[in-house]
């Protein structure tokens, strides 16, 4: 059990947890837009290219989704005025997992279909780490980030 100093008021370290998961939830909607909106233009514009089977390899397929979420992501932690290191960190969280399932999917180990449920599993402790990483900027109001370089 975490004890709470008596100086700080337990409503402080709630709304602290709170801002923490509104900010997680704000990331993960905004990483579901990205793959409804960039997913089917992408592919429109590969298929407009006839490069319709570009992304039919496991670990492309993977790379785009990841970067359509990853797009889609950084574009709001900056509206939200994430420093431009913590945007790259969260991305990094986020591709990382599909990367590092890839020498399963070499092995023969993981099916192309698995690759994409476990890398998309991964990736939210991944950003909970790269939140943890910072954790003060996660846990302060969206109004009270400062505008960064």
């Amino acid at each position: 059990m975490t004890r709470i100093h008596p100086a700080v008021p337990a409503t402080f370290h709630r709304a602290k947890v709170l801002r923490f998961v509104r900010h997680f939830l704000e990331m993960v909607v905004a990483m579901v837009a990205g793959m409804m909106v960039l997913g089917p233009v992408r592919t429109l514009i590969v298929a407009q290219l006839g490069w319709a089977d570009l992304f039919d390899p496991p670990e492309l397929g993977a790379l785009a989704m990841a970067a359509d979420m990853t797009i889609a992501m950084s574009l709001w932690m900056r509206y939200r005025k994430h420093s431009w290191l913590s945007i790259a960190e969260m991305a990094t969280a986020m591709v990382l997992p599909f990367v590092v399932l890839f020498v399963p999917l070499w092995a023969g180990a993981l099916a192309g279909d698995t690759l994409l449920l476990a890398g998309h599993l991964l990736m939210l402790p991944a950003m909970v780490i790269a939140m943890l990483h910072r954790r003060s900027e996660y846990t302060q109001d969206h109004r009270r980030h400062a505008p960064q370089p």
